[in-house]
């Protein structure tokens, strides 16, 4: 069997909660500051995540919904553009603020595994200021080989791109590598690129389906903090709560 030797995290929704109370209350800020009336629910957003990437997403609902306001089509690509900046420095600003805290667990099995001498990178759609800021900042403390993101790739998730992407940057096989990630569109991803997947579950993804991950849990878990449930996989780890790199090394390798 393979020999372990990386781990790979999305950002959104696994690292930080940052979907219902980072991203989607920055795009409602940038809608009202470019004078648009309406705003995205939180089940209206847990929709639009169906769409990958942030520029894709507001363009879908421009197409499906419009913006209460006529857009021409010349006009649809800067307006998009200028949007999504407005909405990146936005969110980025609720990032530095400490406002969304990282999710349970995820420190901690990042430095199990700098610990134990495994490669680490993020691979995420979110904006690269964004990726930055979280792998950088509030994490710079953890040693990444490399953060993938926001148009570092031409197709978002599903799509492996990504995935093969951090496979060619570090010279590694695919079962060689864990992932963690939390939503169908990147457990796919993951999978479709060949490797081993761990899904953490959040408010938008505990009803999707993620049967192809090889372990469910609804979070990493801390010791003494929040643990997590076990929700499918992991046959023969020693569950109590919290999944360890050993647990994983072991369970792959």
């Amino acid at each position: 069997m393979a020999e372990i030797k990386a781990v790979f995290f999305d950002q959104d929704g696994v690292i930080i909660d940052t979907e219902r109370d980072g991203h989607r209350v920055a795009f409602n800020q940038t809608f009202k500051e470019f004078g648009y009336d309406f705003s995205w629910s939180v089940e209206e957003y847990h929709e639009l995540l169906q769409v990958a990437g942030g520029k894709e997403r507001m363009r879908h609902y421009l197409h499906t919904e419009g913006f209460a306001a006529e857009v021409k089509p010349e006009d649809e690509d800067q307006l998009i553009r200028e949007m999504h900046k407005k909405k990146t420095e936005t969110f980025v600003g609720l990032i530095e603020s400490g406002k969304l805290p990282l999710r349970p667990g995820i420190k901690r099995l990042m430095k199990e595994a700098m610990d134990a001498g495994l490669r680490l990178g993020v691979c995420t759609t979110s904006n690269e200021r964004a990726a930055w800021a979280v792998a950088h900042g509030i994490l710079k403390e953890i040693e990444f080989e490399f953060v993938l993101a926001g148009d570092v790739v031409s197709k978002k998730k599903p799509d492996p791109e990504i995935y093969n992407l951090a496979l060619q940057k570090t010279g590694l096989q695919p079962e060689e590598c864990i992932v963690i990630e939390d939503s169908r569109n990147g457990v796919l991803a993951a999978k479709a690129a060949g490797m081993h997947v761990v899904a953490t579950t959040n408010v938008y993804t505990e009803n999707e389906d993620l049967s192809e991950a090889d372990i469910i849990v609804t979070t990493l878990g801390d010791p003494d903090s929040e643990k997590g449930v076990l929700k499918r996989g992991g046959e023969g780890l020693e569950y109590d709560g919290v999944l360890r790199l050993g647990q994983l090394i072991e369970y792959f390798a």
